[in-house]
């Protein structure tokens, strides 16, 4: 198949069809009516001889052959824009959107205060944030940017990490007035203490009570009762006195600081957890994509050595 003009309009259209969730969002990006864009997207699907849609009257997904052409094209497409910028001599402004798939505790106790400070040196971005315990499809999903808790599986996604956080075993002073303090993490198992399980998004159980002493590791079955799958009501389930809890450093300075948490089992320093920044390119990240990374990798080097509740 010889390569020509039009099939390189027709991958743009493609691309920002993607990238902007429906055929009118394209349409306004590309300046042109959605009539254009759904004739180019036609164009280019008979050119090649495959569906790239499934198409309903509410929602424009990417079919298989469609997800697989688009994981192609959209690094070589960033990497002409970003050329074309080269020679033109002129920076890449920030600008357009930008959606990001993030974390629900890294969005409110750690990205959110500091938000202000991103949005005020980038006027001309819209940041599109929606939090979700699961990664999804980022390219069906038309997301640029993914900040997650936890190993990555292997994909053909960028997995940058940005941070190792330790996790804490944690409770109130409340609790430990009334239940007592633990001296080693033996002792949370045999039903003497409350312990909430947070539970894993991706396996669905409950996450191990894992402690961590240089080369020594102990799994404690702690068989707790009451099971959650979001940070903010562990931490606020724990900081009222009911339960021990699991829970990173990150995010809670100020909780152990004042003493509304005390941390049990400081001897047991050594279990830590990952953020990492998931992205589709493997070639020239997009400006925006590239300003947001080193925003959160500035906010994590602030973190750095602490760490969320264990997800």
């Amino acid at each position: 198949m010889s390569f020509d003009g039009r099939l390189a309009n027709g991958m743009a259209v493609l691309s920002a069809v993607v990238d902007g969730g429906s055929f009118v969002q394209a349409a306004e990006t590309l300046d042109m009516t959605p009539s254009g864009v759904s004739r180019a997207i036609a164009r280019l699907e008979k050119r090649l001889g495959i569906r790239l849609f499934d198409r309903t009257t509410r929602s424009v997904t990417l079919t298989d052959e469609g997800r697989r052409l688009y994981q192609e094209i959209a690094p070589l497409l960033a990497s002409l824009e970003q050329a074309a910028d080269g020679a033109a001599a002129s920076a890449k402004a920030v600008r357009g959107r930008l959606r990001v798939n993030i974390d629900p505790y890294f969005s409110r106790l750690v990205l959110g205060p500091a938000l202000d400070r991103f949005m005020e040196g980038y006027p001309e971005l819209r940041l599109e944030l929606f939090t979700s315990n699961q990664l999804g499809d980022l390219v069906a999903d038309g997301v640029d940017l993914a900040l997650r808790f936890g190993y990555p599986a292997s994909s053909s996604l960028v997995a940058r990490k940005l941070l190792e956080t330790r996790v804490l075993t944690v409770a109130a002073p409340a609790y430990l007035e009334r239940y007592g303090r633990p001296r080693t993490p033996a002792e949370l198992e045999g039903g003497k203490h409350i312990c909430i399980e947070f539970r894993d998004s991706i396996s669905g159980r409950p996450f191990p009570w894992e402690f961590h002493r240089g080369a020594e590791r102990v799994t404690i079955a702690t068989n707790g009762r009451l099971i959650l799958n979001d940070a903010g009501t562990l931490y606020s389930v724990c900081e009222a006195g009911h339960a021990i809890a699991q829970v990173f450093e990150l995010g809670v300075e100020q909780a152990l600081q004042s003493g509304r948490l005390v941390e049990l089992f400081p001897d047991w320093p050594d279990e830590t957890f990952p953020l990492y920044a998931l992205y589709p390119s493997r070639h020239l990240a997009p400006a925006k994509v590239t300003a947001f990374l080193e925003f959160v990798t500035g906010l994590c080097a602030v973190g750095a050595g602490a760490g969320p509740g264990k997800k």
